[in-house]
């Protein structure tokens, strides 16, 4: 069964119970990891997943709370003795930020290293990201403080439709990619510039027609606002959750 499972739930500062928001789409014969904040093998190995099964890394921006710990998980993979070549998806303005932070760890001169593939996305709304026999994926720029990617991923043999805004500012680029998906992912930081509250995240859902709205990328320990729910609730009648870290979606 293709499922999502969330790696992560937490906004930039993390606590010991929400790591920052990453999360593995799974499906028969790929499993794409999105996004890398802190070296995430341990945690898919929690959840039963091997680090030789990632087939794919998409990152949706270059933001430290996304991407940092992508050299420690392909530096912990090579170590362990990876031979599968891996795929890695995002924007220009990611994927070579990322290059040039491998090539500070002169990556070039790992012995056997594994295949790395570095494909770049067109900044243009409903690119094809990826499409297998579990799902396609497609990315749509949203708005953030820097080109970031929302995502739309639509798995073949349920039908179901699943949409990640990732770090934005309401927008139509979120309610296009979501246009009557089955369930929304979307981040609630607080309504700041390049983010979006729980009560705004609830107004895309509602435009978009999604049957179910889960919140991520929110306040957590000390910054924990108890409203959040509540908020979103008030402006979208579907139902409304929040992720938690290891909480799976079924497909």
């Amino acid at each position: 069964m293709a499922k999502i499972i969330i790696l992560g739930s937490s906004n930039a500062i993390a606590d010991k119970d929400h790591l920052n928001a990453h999360m593995v789409v799974i499906g028969e014969t790929r499993k794409v990891l999105i996004d890398s904040p802190h070296n995430p093998v341990l945690r898919l190995e929690s959840v039963g997943v091997d680090y030789n099964e990632v087939t794919d890394l998409v990152l949706t921006h270059f933001h430290p709370d996304h991407v940092s710990g992508i050299p420690l998980f392909l530096m912990d993979m090579w170590l362990r003795g990876r031979k599968n070549p891996l795929e890695i998806y995002g924007l220009d303005h990611a994927l070579s930020r990322l290059e040039n932070l491998m090539d500070a760890f002169t990556w070039d001169k790992w012995p056997n290293f594994f295949p790395v593939t570095f494909n770049r996305i067109p900044s243009k709304e409903y690119s094809p990201l990826l499409k297998s026999n579990d799902f396609d994926i497609y990315a749509s720029e949203v708005r953030h403080m820097i080109p970031t990617i929302g995502l739309r991923i639509e798995f073949k043999k349920s039908g179901n439709v699943a949409a990640y805004s990732c770090d934005t500012e309401p927008c139509d680029e979120v309610v296009q990619l979501a246009k009557n998906a089955d369930l929304l992912i979307h981040e609630a930081s607080g309504p700041f510039k390049g983010h979006s509250s729980s009560e705004q995240a609830a107004e895309v859902a509602t435009k978009a027609g999604v049957e179910k709205l889960y919140l991520i990328h929110y306040p957590t320990g000390e910054f924990w606002q108890d409203n959040l729910l509540d908020d979103a609730r008030s402006h979208f009648f579907g139902d409304v959750e929040l992720t938690e870290d290891f909480m799976v979606l079924e497909f």
